[in-house]
């Protein structure tokens, strides 16, 4: 139950954005202009490809968190440096635009320590983009994301995180147009590389029981007209579909059709066991790739995959085979679009030792996110038996032991929601930069979870010292205050 005296640093700025309708805006342009596509993970291997094949038709603005050196880059194509974690940012960044394409997945914070899994981050980047897509009035919104087994099994954590940015993406008012795929077979992409490089290395192989798992590998050119045919058509908004080639075929038939494109005689079996740690170790070994990479694929592999037909397949009939792609992905690897040349960027001296914490957080009675952001400032003093007390002082939560301010947090009215509350970090001893950092609270799919963040705080403690102290009890902090949440609901 919220108390009567709400606090003025936890006022609700604005109803919500869960108030818009669900509406499509038709864009207004004269003859001849293209539509403006702005593309979210553009430096990857569908982003660069879909640059190359489709810019004569779409004014493309590519987002990149570095800054493109000028004129290093197709005079076609708009280079911007975008901040995905900085909702401002994104939303600038999609100013005017009619479509975007979202490729995002599993982005590494730029920061020396980084608290979070790729599955809370990724959550976090999809609201920030469908809340950016929304202030801006986009007409579409299309995702590219993982075909899902079928029936009640539990999914991998890679393609439930796949599916969990599909549902973020979808919450707004934007209409969403999820394309789910298995392995896109082209130069440049990563999966088939793996597998190219196993093939190439080892004269043996001995394959777990994934690689008896069936998919339908989809060629990067039937991949990429897809795509370009479901944005700006409304009869493919608010909708899903699976995407594959023209066959369905085993990973160990895809190794075997590899090693006879490359003329190898490989020995390739498999035995019926499935050692997800063991082939994570022996495919990143040999295939010179990190574990952080093959670790979700390998997780995914464990599934068929088929692919159920749909309305856009039937306007595709003609899908290459694996054979056909996996052809092309060999012998043309060396035609991937080259990308523009970026500025290293050095951070400032008080700006090396960043922290980001992203933590998500029960909510089974689906509270706002105002009501937990109270709710935690509150349960602090009582967890730590007051010895930490927090002082409301206008805008103002302060964070301190005795007469010590530890941290000052002001609330940032007018960007914050009954789905999100945003608090700028401005003062205290434990935090060295006092221009920049920020926590929030936001509520994500569908009201189950709540994701507490902290991006860009930079401590005053020596680097060491915060490590081994400051970073393990946030982290500490948070899991019991998730704890309690989980306890609370139960009681309620």
């Amino acid at each position: 139950m919220i108390a009567p005296n709400k606090p003025p640093a936890l006022a609700v700025g604005g109803s919500g954005r869960r108030a818009f309708p669900r509406t499509i805006f038709l864009p207004v342009r004269l003859s001849g202009m293209k539509p403006k596509l702005v593309i979210a993970g553009a430096t990857g291997f569908i982003g660069r490809w879909f640059i190359e094949r489709y810019k004569h038709k779409y004014h493309i603005v590519a987002l990149s968190r570095r800054k493109a050196i000028p004129d290093t880059s197709d005079p076609e194509v708009t280079w911007r440096q975008v901040e995905l974690y900085s909702l401002s940012q994104t939303t600038a960044a999609l100013k005017d635009a009619d479509y975007a394409l979202y490729l995002v997945h599993s982005m590494q914070p730029r920061t020396r320590l980084s608290q979070g899994t790729f599955d809370d981050t990724d959550v976090l980047l999809a609201d920030n983009f469908a809340r950016a897509a929304e202030a801006n009035q986009l007409n579409q919104i299309l995702f590219l994301g993982g075909i899902l087994p079928r029936g009640d099994m539990e999914y991998s954590r890679h393609l439930r995180s796949r599916y969990e940015v599909e549902k973020t993406l979808s919450s707004g008012s934007v209409p969403l147009t999820a394309l789910r795929a298995g392995i896109i077979v082209g130069p440049g992409g990563s999966s088939f590389r793996i597998m190219e490089k196993l093939v190439r290395r080892l004269p043996a192989m001995i394959c777990p029981s994934w690689t008896k798992s069936s998919s339908s590998p989809v060629a990067l050119r039937d991949m990429l007209q897809m795509i370009d045919y479901c944005l700006g058509r409304p009869a493919m908004y608010d909708q899903a579909f699976d995407v594959g080639g023209s066959d369905v075929l085993t990973y160990v038939d895809m190794m075997r059709t590899v090693a006879d494109l490359m003329k190898k005689k490989r020995l390739i079996t498999t035995v019926p066991f499935f050692k997800p740690g063991l082939s994570k170790l022996w495919v990143a070994t040999f295939a010179d790739s990190s574990r952080t990479l093959v670790s979700p694929l390998i997780e995914s592999l464990r599934y068929d995959l088929p692919v159920s037909d749909n309305k856009l397949l039937e306007q595709f009939p003609n899908r290459k085979s694996f054979r056909e792609s996996a052809e092309r992905a060999l012998f043309e690897k060396d035609t991937v679009p080259a990308l523009p040349k970026f500025e290293d960027q050095k951070p400032l001296p008080n700006e090396r030792n960043t922290v980001r914490s992203v933590q998500r957080l029960p909510n089974p009675n689906d509270r706002s996110a105002i009501w937990v952001a109270r709710r935690y400032q509150t349960w602090l003093p009582r967890f730590f038996r007051y010895l930490i007390k927090v002082d409301l002082q206008d805008e103002n939560s302060v964070f301190r032991i005795g007469s010590l301010e530890l941290l000052r947090f002001r609330f940032i009215e007018d960007r914050s929601d009954q789905d999100r509350q945003l608090f700028y970090i401005v003062g205290g001893r434990l935090v060295k930069r006092r221009d920049y950092g920020w926590l929030e609270f936001r509520r994500v799919l569908d009201g189950r979870y709540v994701i507490a963040a902290i991006h860009e705080f930079v401590p005053t403690l020596p680097w060491f010292v915060y490590v081994l102290t400051q970073a393990i009890v946030h982290l500490w902090v948070m899991d019991r205050f998730g704890k309690y949440l989980d306890r609370l609901e139960v009681r309620g």
